[in-house]
């Protein structure tokens, strides 16, 4: 009989990623559900779902995500969203017998002067970066759902942090998308309009650690799959989770030279400082990923030529995955 897996979030960045590598196994059943058949943050939908379909695994890729402009301009719905989305599907996996889940968080969960790289044992030991404070808190709650549903329960809820992700399916809105999907529009805008220069959030200093969206899903079926001895061998009931990334960091300026060459946008950068550069550093420490056999296999710059042929061919929606 083919396992029945649910996957959270299959219209987003990573949802789709996911069913797409899970799709070339013959032996699984993917179950997936659009928000107009099943509404994630109504705990009676998400309980009845789970009742009624009688799901083997879950990967939990939903979110309502979004950068620095989205995090400050609606951290109510941030909060609330994504605690109820994870609550709800955590807590009625757990009552309707699912014995293994994914929750895939975020890298802001960790202090905003975090010492670089991050280790996993860094989560809860500074101040977060305020910008997006009630999104990183959610994911932190969910992070500690699983943990204690481990601990209480017996159930194998893994956990598991990404990088920045960039790819296909992003949300290329002007003012509330990522960093690198919100520099591919606006370097493409301006190549279109025949512009003379563009201008970049921020000092350009900033340092980030990015990861192509196939990879991801990639990784998060390896950790998905690993022996459960071996996943939790290399940390402890009560910070269980994993850093997933490409263990390499760059800055806004070098960045955004890229992304401009592969646009071919001919024009200037200019950089406006009056706008906030969030954390200055993230980088994660992947030597755990390392240990335990996994690292991406796709480079910047072809994960950016990706993005952009997807981008160009596709209107872009700002959306909640």
């Amino acid at each position: 009989m083919a396992k029945k897996i649910f996957v959270a979030g299959h219209n987003g960045m990573v949802g789709s990623a996911i069913v797409k590598k899970l799709s070339t196994h013959n032996d699984i059943e993917i179950v997936v559900k659009g928000k107009h058949e099943l509404n994630l943050i109504s705990q009676k939908e998400v309980q009845n779902f789970f009742l009624d379909s009688s799901i083997d695994e879950v990967y939990l890729a939903a979110a309502k995500v979004g950068g620095i402009h989205a995090n400050s301009s609606y951290p109510g719905e941030f909060i609330y969203n994504n605690i109820m989305i994870q609550a709800n599907i955590i807590h009625a996996a757990l009552t309707s017998g699912v014995k293994k889940l994914l929750f895939l968080g975020s890298s802001c969960i960790y202090p905003r002067m975090a010492t670089q790289p991050i280790h996993e044992e860094y989560l809860l030991s500074g101040a977060l970066e305020p910008t997006n404070e009630p999104y990183a808190i959610a994911k932190i709650a969910g992070i500690k759902m699983c943990e204690s549903y481990n601990r209480q329960y017996g159930v194998d809820y893994r956990c598991i942090m990404p990088t920045n992700l960039y790819g296909p399916k992003d949300n290329f809105h002007a003012e509330n998308s990522h960093v690198i999907p919100g520099l591919i529009r606006r370097f493409h805008d301006a190549k279109i309009r025949d512009l003379s220069y563009v201008n970049v959030w921020g000092t350009g200093n900033p340092r980030r650690e990015f990861l192509y969206v196939d990879d991801m899903a990639d990784a998060s079926i390896f950790l998905m799959n690993i022996n459960r001895d071996i996943f939790y061998s290399h940390n402890n009931p009560m910070c269980s989770h994993i850093n997933v990334g490409s263990g390499i960091d760059y800055s806004i300026k070098e960045l955004s030279v890229i992304i401009k060459d592969v646009v071919g946008f001919n024009g200037e950068i200019k950089f406006d400082s009056s706008k906030p550069d969030g954390t200055p550093r993230k980088l994660l420490d992947v030597s755990i990923l390392k240990k335990l056999g996994w690292s991406p296999s796709i480079d910047l710059s072809y994960g950016l030529e990706k993005s952009y042929e997807w981008y160009i061919k596709n209107s872009f929606n700002e959306k909640e995955i």
